[in-house]
C-alpha cells in the first residue's frame, strides 16, 4: 500500500492508503489509486511514492502487509 502521511513530526499526524499494488518478482510494480483515477506500472514500487509525494506537507512511504501464517491444526483438534 502507499500511505500518505500529514503533518509527520507534528502531534498530530495524520495518516490513510492513498493507493494500493502488487509487485513481481522483477520488481515491476501495478498501482492502482483508492479512487481509481490513477494507474500506474512502474519498475520498482518506490517509484510510486513520487506521484504521491510532493504536495505541501504531505510524505508517502510504502506499506507493506505481512505473508500470514498457516493455521496449524492437528488431526485430534480438528475431530
Amino acid at each position: 500500500a502507499v500511505v500518505q502521511v500529514w503533518g509527520e513530526g507534528l502531534p498530530d499526524v495524520d495518516g490513510w492508503v492513498a493507493a494500493w499494488g502488487v509487485a513481481d518478482h522483477s520488481g515491476r510494480t501495478h498501482v492502482i489509486s483508492i479512487d481509481g483515477e490513477a494507474r500506474l506500472t512502474l519498475a520498482s514500487p518506490n517509484r510510486a511514492l513520487r506521484h504521491f509525494a510532493g504536495r505541501p506537507g504531505i510524505t508517502a512511504r510504502l506499506v507493506w502487509l505481512a505473508q500470514p501464517s498457516a493455521a496449524a491444526v492437528e488431526q485430534a483438534e480438528a475431530a
